[in-house]
């Protein structure tokens, strides 16, 4: 019995500890972290690298030993006796022998065991198997590529709904903020009616109404996309939708801008890019298969063992060595020889067909030459012109704030009318939420710039070790 409280104690602890982890605040870059293990498509790609890693083993299993055997269990005719006619072995000299013809005469049955083996070795196959393994190789890496493509993907996906959960939630606070502050207008007004004392009309009365519930209509969508947007982060971390989750961040800031050039921008991306190292693999395995297909058209040489044994316990051994019989004989020997397979327009279409892939991929590959520092100078014109918004927005946020407190200091002293501080509340709100967007827009441009130029990912797994050379 006390073992059993010990033990749904200690359950009951680990069950709080993990949800204390899971409550524990995270950064952006602790989202990225949990995302990288927790996405099921990262794990995908990551499995595609282990097949890819298969078809290398099996390329390379083809230097090795190859067995082959093929055995039966049969049935055959009994025989007994030699040779000759009489079931005689011996021809006695001047005798009139006869040889026995009842090859196909029905007398009982006999088991018949046969197996027949080959034990060889490739010596030479003119480029076969080394340009087979040399395409699977390149292979693997096209498929490493596609993982850390994929992790770019999921920090861009992770980002958004970071920075999308930081700005709905300040666009919520912004709104909550507004409309406590103009509802307190508007019971001032109300006062201000039922004292009938001149500093305030029925249409003021409408107008922060009318303010107020408009207010209300973007902080109730403001609080629907915060919870989206939270939901989403905790299905890519992997935390749950039904645990808590808490970020680090408790506003939405710009990230630092960044300092490299253009130029060292572009040269990045061509050197990092994943796509380029997929197109850099994929030539390389391209004209390996190219190779390999035309290398088909030429013999493997080989060396070996080959053999058979035949047995009937039904039969008589024939053992005279001018006569092959197949029911009861043993044989091997070591071999050399020259393997070849005739495909014809098979190979000469494979041939065709491995050449056209290279030439699309060489057409690929100079397309990206070019597109992908357009790419790269379009996104960086935009982090740095959303910078430059960014930093203009934040000055228009500020004094439309201090215009709206000045405007609603006037008001509550019976100095402005309702009219003004709704516009200055306009104002504010309009300037505040444009720049908590233009936040997240050049937020999201700087993490576009990362993927673009190739920047790697915060944290590598073993798929992404492998040399193609080695």
């Amino acid at each position: 019995m006390k073992a059993r409280l010990v033990v749904q104690c200690l359950g009951l602890f680990f069950v709080l500890a993990s949800a204390a982890i899971n409550a524990e605040p995270l950064s952006l870059d602790q989202a990225l972290q949990k995302a990288y293990i927790a996405d099921p498509r990262i794990g995908e790609k990551a499995h595609l690298v282990t097949a890819a890693q298969g078809l290398l083993d099996e390329a390379e299993a083809n230097k090795g030993w190859r067995t082959e055997l093929n055995s039966f269990l049969g049935l055959t005719t009994a025989v007994d006796g030699g040779f000759y006619e009489n079931g005689s072995s011996t021809c006695p000299v001047g005798s009139d022998c006869v040889v026995r013809d009842d090859l196909y005469d029905f007398n009982s049955l006999s088991l018949w065991m046969y197996a027949q083996f080959t034990v060889i070795k490739p010596l030479h196959t003119f480029g076969k198997i080394e340009n087979y393994s040399k395409a699977a190789r390149h292979n693997i890496v096209i498929k490493q590529a596609e993982v850390e493509l994929q992790r770019q993907t999921t920090r861009y996906d992770v980002s958004r709904a970071y920075y999308g959960f930081l700005t709905a939630r300040d666009i919520r606070y912004l709104m909550e903020d507004s409309v406590k502050r103009l509802s307190g207008a508007l019971d001032l007004v109300t006062e201000w009616l039922e004292e009938e004392n001149g500093q305030a009309t029925e249409a003021d009365k409408y107008a922060l109404t009318a303010g107020v519930a408009l207010l209300s209509r973007y902080q109730s969508e403001a609080g629907a996309l915060e919870k989206i947007a939270l939901g989403g982060l905790k299905v890519l971390t992997g935390v749950g939708l039904d645990n808590e989750l808490q970020l680090l961040d408790s506003r939405i800031r710009p990230e630092a801008l960044p300092e490299t050039t253009l130029q060292s921008f572009k040269q990045q991306a061509l050197a990092h890019r994943p796509e380029m190292k997929q197109v850099e693999a994929g030539l390389t395995a391209r004209r390996a298969l190219v190779a390999a297909n035309k290398a088909d058209a030429r013999p493997n040489l080989y060396a070996g063992l080959g053999g058979s044994l035949s047995y009937s316990p039904g039969r008589d051994r024939l053992d005279n060595p001018h006569i092959y019989d197949p029911f009861n004989s043993a044989a091997a020997t070591p071999v050399i020889g020259l393997q070849w397979s005739f495909s014809g327009g098979i190979r000469d279409a494979k041939v065709k067909q491995a050449q056209a892939e290279l030439d699309a991929l060489i057409s690929k590959a100079s397309f990206a030459q070019k597109g992908i520092p357009y790419q790269v100078e379009e996104v960086f014109t935009q982090v740095h012109a959303s910078h430059v918004q960014v930093e203009q927005m934040k000055q228009a946020s500020i004094n439309a704030r201090r215009w709206m407190i000045a405007a609603y200091t006037d008001f509550e002293a019976g100095l402005k009318e309702a009219e003004k501080i709704i516009t200055a509340f306009q104002a504010y709100v309009l300037a505040h939420s444009d720049y908590l967007r233009l936040v997240n827009d050049y937020n999201m441009n700087t993490v576009k710039l990362k993927n673009l130029t190739g920047e790697p990912t915060l944290m590598h797994t073993q798929h992404m070790t492998v040399n193609p050379e080695n």
